[in-house]
């Protein structure tokens, strides 16, 4: 088995597209559920590692800005390590994260090495 790490990106920013605090509680129950799921299959390397919305970016002439990127409006809201053969079986877990049902996205990278 390979190790994924799966990186759930969404917009916390714009208001509109909030869930209630109703269907944020319903959604963070279907994360728990996918999480227990994945680790009664084994399939879970390393547990969820939240983060804030906010953070810093260091460039290249070592100036800091607030980021991570303050031009868009996703941003990182955690990311899990999985265990899977290869990336066909990474994307298809993938699939089942809650994050895609309010509009995120799962970025999937292998480790190397």
């Amino acid at each position: 088995m390979n190790e994924f790490l799966l990186v759930f990106r969404r917009d916390y920013k714009t208001r509109e597209t909030q869930p209630s605090p109703e269907q944020l509680q319903a959604h963070l129950s279907r994360w728990r559920a996918w999480f227990e799921d994945l680790k009664a299959r084994d399939l879970l390397a390393r547990p969820l590692q939240p983060w804030e919305p906010a953070g810093k970016v260091l460039k290249h002439d070592k100036s800091v800005t607030d980021g991570p990127f303050a031009e868009i409006k996703e941003s990182i809201g955690g990311f899990i390590v999985i265990k899977a053969e290869n990336y066909d079986q990474a994307v298809k877990i993938a699939e089942g994260s809650p994050i895609l049902e309010l509009g995120g996205s799962v970025e999937i990278r292998q480790a190397a090495g």
